[in-house]
């Protein structure tokens, strides 16, 4: 995608709580021009609903906030937190000054304070209908990236009837594979698993997802 005013957008995702909405989420963030989805925590995902889209877009991981926000600082990237607080701002007001990353939180509980504590400001997507009291995290990482990419001035996509043109799927590159392997970050993931699956991270009935559904080797060395 052409981005004449060099501005980039990052999605970071921190113990969501239904991890088949990664996918869907890399869906929508191929679509609207994302540069990296960023994994902290976990490597594995289930990949269901990205409908391929996992093939153009860059994922990196992390072990823990500060690194990801460490990576994010030193790209010169504000970072917002997609949450309802007292100094949110309405995203389609657009109070963006640069590249961003957008934290989203967990489906039930939001952002904790942890998370919140990483990010430089807030926005929330303003709801005008009473049926709901919040929407899905794909639905409204969409909307925000949406927004962002209006304000950025991103080139809208060529289109081929009624689609959208999909790139051929870039080769294989080397740089996409697996975090470097230590005793220490082995010990540090299997503790981060204990303390995602306390808190929800793992699907509705408790189970990790069998190797075969997951895409476990597509990271970039972070």
């Amino acid at each position: 995608m052409e981005n004449p005013t060099g501005y980039e957008s990052y999605v970071v995702v921190h113990n969501i709580a239904k991890r088949h909405n990664v996918g869907t989420l890399a869906r929508s963030a191929t679509a609207f021009g994302v540069s990296e989805l960023i994994l902290v925590g976990r490597r594995d995902f289930n990949a269901f609903g990205s409908h391929g889209s996992t093939s153009h877009l860059r994922l990196r991981h992390f072990h823990s906030l500060s690194d990801a926000r460490q990576f994010l600082k030193e790209r010169d990237c504000d970072i917002c937190g997609v949450e309802i607080t007292d100094n949110a701002v309405a995203v389609n007001q657009h109070p963006f000054k640069k590249s961003t990353a957008f934290l989203l939180g967990n489906e039930g509980t939001g952002l904790s304070a942890k998370e919140c504590e990483i990010c430089d400001f807030f926005v929330y997507i303003p709801q005008y209908g009473c049926g709901t009291g919040s929407l899905n995290v794909t639905v409204a990482a969409s909307i925000v990236l949406h927004h962002f990419g209006v304000w950025a001035g991103f080139s809208e996509r060529t289109r081929d009837g009624n689609k959208f043109v999909v790139a051929e799927r870039p080769l294989k590159q080397a740089g996409r594979n697996f975090c470097t392997e230590t005793v220490d970050s082995i010990a540090e993931e299997r503790k981060l698993r204990r303390e995602n699956a306390a808190n929800g991270f793992f699907d509705e009935d408790g189970k990790d997802d069998s190797p075969s559904n997951l895409l476990d080797a597509l990271f970039v060395d972070s």
